[in-house]
């Protein structure tokens, strides 16, 4: 137990300074946007949803269905917020459980010595692990492996009570739960059946690969063929529902996200998906180089044969060939003893031994001794359970490197990723195994102290160093930021592209223009990076510019709706009125088939219908902007804030003379949003209007209360007071409406009318004065009509 205890304590104490960490990257959209996690939606919305909130069966879902972690991020959602600290709290604590159970599992195989502190230790150390950890996104992973372990700890119960009836079957019964929430946690804990079966028959049984098939031809150990069975009935069970739940479909992905699958080249797609398990067995063992994201370029296609990388993936197969034939291979012939195979004096059925009276006795204090030596046991007390042999956990842990693996490597189907540092947080666990029992296995053949002595520290030493990587590591997940920065050396293009926004969202202006300059330097088809330096260079004015990368967005991705709709509010506001037209039409009609986000896609898509509305509606169209309205409501997403669609169409009531249609859009627009304060100045006139004057003038004053900076608010009580013949205050109004928004044509023309109406004439010429500026072309016809109304 206790070393369970230190390991889950080092996994702990080195993510304590994640706890300060915010929110970064992916966490982004599947927490701080992600409608599931809120309490107005029914949480049984995650069970029809992937983990970004989009429906499962949508052909544009990531088809990632991780219910579990959902519900994990609602309850965090539920108790603090969106404060980031609560959330990295609990996937600290889920590592630590995780790195414990791992060290248990470890003793299974290794004893009770310093080789599975070793194991425990390094799993706890790794820094490749940091992704998962550090990263809110990454618990997905951490608790995929947690109800991974438990599963596979239940089948190994299942093996060694087989012959209780009662018992194994509740063993094989919490394997197949636990093999299941693994499932609902991350798609990969599935694979925990197939790593269960590789410990039954070639751990607890001992089988070799030729003796598997007689064993099951033969008929000679019915439990082991039961159990076996049912595992893969479980699993092809599993995958099944798995599969029918999605819509039958796999996802779909952009060329960016992997583009190895992308090309036309079967060369290419062949080398390149052979060379990947190379570059992530890398990374396990040097994770010198870490990144967020290592799509796009990060790892360049293998186009030729000619290509130096071949070279590594001939080298890493060999080796993993190399491996898995000292674990399968036995080095003695077999025998039998009462029917039963036997390999070096062990009989393959159930773990015992069959010996003879003269081999056990000669026998026992050999591996007794060979046990305690191999596991570091220094007392002289002999174990009750004899150990798996090396080879046994060289083909374990092969398995536990490579099966969880698989469904990552592009042999079954596509995957929206080049390399994912966190889904190697369950192959970690093997990794760690083959390290720690190589090192094990050397120890023993070593024959010098000096040697025995250099291995062990050696080993110590890299554990040494993952700590200090991933503590190192963990400082880059602090803020968006510094990820980003860290990311530029592996994928410039993602990562400029990215500190970009951060940059924007910081006032940076110049230097996120230039962090966006560099991405598109990079990967200048980059669809979202043409659109973000359009929307820079739309909000700092520079509209010209900002048009000509609207432009090329649509042309790398036509489906883009928000550069659809940015393009027809520059051209609306620049009089161009026909082509804002047929740019809010186009983007009316694109569907949201395939789309990474159709919920983006939505809103944008709302927000281009309720922009050619407000175009109808200044025009004079106000039954065609009430009908743009409608289609609007009826295509608008669950996340779309509909106050001021809701007040537009009020407004187009209100000018077709329609008021009781008018209030109860004004109603629901402030049902919406209760503080939006253009609905409370436009209900407000229509309240003045049919005669409530003192509701009227209290929505007003709520304006006001709202916002006392905006000068619209006190220009509309002006004008309310000013028809109510309450010239004094109504001349106060206009004054403190035309300082508020002194740059504000309307407003500032407006109240010198209102100071001229209470006969404040010298105030109202500074104002003229000042509109006169503004807009020296517009002011002496509309003073010289007011005269001739007036006359």
């Amino acid at each position: 137990m206790i070393a369970e205890l230190v390991s889950s304590a080092l996994g702990l104490a080195l993510y304590l300074n994640t706890l300060s960490a915010d929110f970064c990257y992916d966490d982004s959209r599947a927490i701080k946007t992600n409608q599931d996690l809120l309490p107005e939606t029914p949480w049984t919305h995650i069970f029809y949803n992937d983990f970004w909130g989009t429906l499962l069966t949508h052909s544009g879902s990531h088809k990632s269905y991780r219910p579990l972690c959902t519900l994990s991020f609602r309850l965090n959602h539920a108790i603090g917020g969106l404060n980031p600290w609560s959330y990295h709290l609990v996937n600290v604590l889920l590592h630590a459980a995780v790195t414990g159970l791992f060290t248990s599992f470890s003793k299974i195989l290794l004893g009770d010595g310093y080789w599975t502190f070793m194991a425990g230790l390094m799993f706890a150390s790794h820094p490749i692990h940091t992704e998962a950890v550090a990263g809110i996104v990454g618990r997905a992973d951490v608790g995929a492996s947690l109800f991974f372990l438990l599963s596979l700890l239940c089948y190994i119960k299942h093996c060694s009570t087989r012959g209780y009836s009662a018992r194994t079957w509740g063993w094989f019964l919490g394997t197949g739960l636990c093999a299941g929430c693994s499932m609902l946690w991350k798609e990969q804990g599935v694979t925990v059946l197939a790593v269960s079966a590789v410990y039954d028959v070639f751990v607890f049984h001992r089988l070799k690969i030729r003796q598997i098939l007689p064993t099951i031809y033969k008929r000679k150990n019915l439990s082991l063929f039961l159990s076996i069975s049912l595992l893969t009935f479980w699993g092809s069970s599993l995958l099944g529902a798995r599969l029918y739940w999605m819509g039958n479909k796999p996802p779909s992905f952009s060329n960016s996200d992997n583009p190895a699958a992308d090309s036309d080249s079967l060369l290419t797609r062949t080398l390149t998906f052979f060379y990947l398990p190379t570059k992530n067995l890398w990374l396990l063992l040097c994770p010198d180089t870490l990144s967020f994201d290592w799509s796009m370029d990060a790892v360049p296609l293998l186009k030729t044969v000619c290509d130096w990388r071949n070279l590594h993936t001939v080298a890493f197969y060999t080796g993993l060939l190399l491996l898995a034939c000292y674990g399968l291979k036995s080095p003695n012939a077999d025998r039998e003893c009462d029917g039963k195979t036997v390999t070096n004096g062990k009989q393959n059925a159930n773990g015992h031994s069959c010996l003879s009276d003269v081999e056990y006795q000669n026998s026992e204090t050999k591996l007794s001794f060979a046990s305690k030596v191999e596991n570091g046991i220094k007392n002289d007390v002999s174990q009750r359970t004899q150990l798996p042999s090396t080879e046994n956990i060289v083909v374990l842990s092969l398995s536990l490197l490579i099966i969880p693996f698989v469904p990552a490597t592009n042999l079954f189907f596509y995957v929206g990723f080049v390399i994912a540092e966190r889904v190697l947080y369950i192959p970690s666990m093997g990794f760690c195994l083959l390290i720690t029992v190589g090192a094990r296995a050397l120890y023993v053949k070593a024959q010098k102290r000096f040697l025995k002595s250099l291995i062990f520290y050696a080993t110590a030493t890299l554990i040494v160093f993952y700590g200090l990587k991933t503590a190192i590591r963990n400082g880059d997940w602090q803020n968006e930021e510094m990820l980003y920065r860290s990311g530029i050396k592996v994928n410039p293009a993602k990562a400029w592209g990215n500190l970009g926004n951060v940059l924007k969202s910081q006032s940076k202006i110049s230097e996120a223009e230039s962090a966006y300059r560099n991405a598109l330097y990079y990967r200048s088809n980059m669809a979202d990076m043409l659109y973000n330096l359009g929307l820079l260079l739309q909000e700092n004015s520079r509209f010209a510019e900002a048009l000509h990368y609207y432009k090329l967005a649509i042309g790398s991705r036509p489906t883009l709706a928000s550069a659809y709709l940015n393009t027809g509010i520059i051209l609306m506001n620049q009089g161009r009125t026909e082509e804002a037209r047929r740019t809010f039409l186009k983007c009316s009609e694109i569907p949201d088939e395939n789309l990474k986000d159709p919920h983006a896609h939505k809103s944008s898509v709302t927000s281009c219908l309720y922009n050619l509305g407000k175009l109808y509606h200044e025009q004079g169209h106000y039954e065609e902007a009430l009908s743009v309205y409608k289609e609007a409501i009826q295509k608008m997403p669950r996340q779309f804030a509909p106050q001021s669609l809701y007040n537009m169409m009020g407004e187009a009531y209100m000018r077709l003379s329609k008021l009781p249609e008018a209030e109860h859009w004004y109603m629901e627009s402030l049902r919406s949003k209760t503080d939006h304060i253009p609905a409370h100045l436009t209900y407000g006139k229509l309240l003045a209007l049919t005669g409530r004057k003192t509701e009227a003038e209290k929505l007003f004053l709520k304006a006001i209360e709202l916002d006392p900076t905006k000068g619209n608010c006190y220009m509309h009580y002006g004008q309310f007071l000013l028809e109510e013949a309450r010239l004094i205050e109504a001349a106060e109004m206009a004054k403190k409406a035309a300082e508020l928004d002194s740059m504000e044509f309307d407003v500032v023309f407006n109240a010198a009318h209102m100071l001229r109406q209470a006969s404040l004439n010298e105030a109202a010429e500074k104002y003229y004065d000042l509109a006169a500026r503004l807009r020296p072309n517009v002011v002496g016809e509309m003073i010289h009509l007011q005269h001739i109304i007036m006359d």
